[in-house]
């Protein structure tokens, strides 16, 4: 049946979330209602709320969502009430990506996760006071609520006792990350790697990448505090973008190879055009950052004749009902420190997470619903 919500309502580009009351439709078949635990602010959810990414207005954003299933529609058979979940991106689950098990590159992932503000058949999830319809069903959750109604398909069922408030992140900034490392460029032992930015997802890729052996790992950034925390997560090397030629530095460090691999994290189109020019013959960069719509690099052609691959990165490539218990499991093990980048805030104080994230004093927001 249908539910009411308090939630985060963002009413045009560039204006500040607003807790509202929200009322969810009632859950269709393959759909499940989650009381909200922990939701992590990306910066995805702030790019939307910038007018930088395209979006319906009035919006519910959040996509990182942790909580307990409330209620489950007929044809819902993965959870039942009462069971402890993190969300992630949905998907189709029937065209060929999504059967190949690459549900990141699904046909419909942009109008599903991203643009569309609705259900696939433009249904809204969410209204307003008065019943307009509010854009909702942002990667099939919508989780800056109290509550959220969610696409099974973004549902990956957790432990009892999961810290759901340390947890949240692995929906997407961590996922994308280590997916980048583990699912995508899997770098040999021995070899080398550079991550450029050192946020979050960046710094999840060089906790992925310290798993594996590598000779080593160096972290790129402007921020020297960043740095240091790169290195206590396992960089062996940082490098301060602001000193000079990034790709002579690199280029020094592994002796005038190059890098076997880079994941370029930042969104910068600079330091895009830096992490391929910084490839080893053969090597492959992972291109993860997104920066505004349209936006290009300049590529050396010639440069690529020597079996250099740049390869566009979505999610980690990840299946997450297969891969986020993998990041569980390393998360609860202490072999990937996810405490180390994140910072709780009350669900009321979204908007000053949102500020201390867009000054750079916290890596990972995560938000905490009483």
């Amino acid at each position: 049946m249908p539910r009411t919500a308090t939630a985060a309502l963002v009413a045009a580009p560039d204006a500040p979330f607003t807790l509202a009351d929200v009322t969810l439709d009632a859950p269709r078949p393959d759909e499940v209602v989650v009381r909200m635990v922990a939701a992590g602010l990306c910066h995805t959810d702030l790019s939307v709320r910038a007018g930088r990414l395209p979006s319906p207005y009035p919006v519910v954003l959040g996509h990182e969502g942790a909580g307990v299933v409330e209620e489950v529609g007929a044809a819902v058979t993965g959870v039942v009430p009462g069971d402890r979940v993190l969300l992630s991106f949905t998907s189709c689950g029937r065209c060929g990506n999504c059967l190949a098990g690459h549900p990141a590159y699904c046909a419909s992932w942009l109008p599903l996760n991203l643009l569309g503000g609705a259900r696939a058949d433009g249904s809204a999830t969410l209204s307003g006071a008065t019943g307009e319809p509010v854009a909702g069903h942002f990667f099939g959750q919508s989780s800056f609520g109290t509550y959220a109604l969610a696409d099974e398909r973004s549902l990956v069922k957790v432990a009892p006792d999961a810290p759901l408030d340390l947890l949240a992140p692995l929906g997407c900034g961590i996922q994308t990350g280590a997916g980048a490392v583990l699912n995508v460029l899997r770098p040999e032992p021995g070899s080398t790697l550079a991550v450029f930015g050192a946020g979050a997802v960046g710094l999840a890729a060089v906790m992925a990448a310290a798993l594996g052996g590598l000779s080593r790992i160096v972290a790129v950034d402007v921020v020297p505090g960043r740095l240091d925390l790169a290195k206590e997560l396992g960089a062996t090397d940082a490098v301060d973008a602001r000193d000079g030629d990034v790709t002579t530095a690199l280029r020094d460090l592994t002796g005038g190879a190059g890098v076997d691999y880079a994941v370029e994290a930042s969104g910068n189109v600079q330091a895009l055009s830096a992490a391929i020019d910084a490839l080893a013959a053969r090597g492959a960069c992972a291109v993860v950052g997104a920066p505004a719509f349209g936006s290009t690099v300049a590529v050396d052609v010639n440069g690529l004749l020597g079996g250099k691959r740049i390869i566009g990165t979505t999610e980690g490539d990840a299946n997450p009902q297969r891969f986020i218990p993998v990041l569980v499991d390393l998360v609860r093990s202490g072999r990937m420190p996810l405490d180390r980048l994140v910072r709780r805030f009350p669900f009321a104080d979204i908007e000053k997470a949102a500020e201390a994230s867009h000054r750079g004093e916290v890596l990972k927001p995560v938000l905490i619903f009483e």
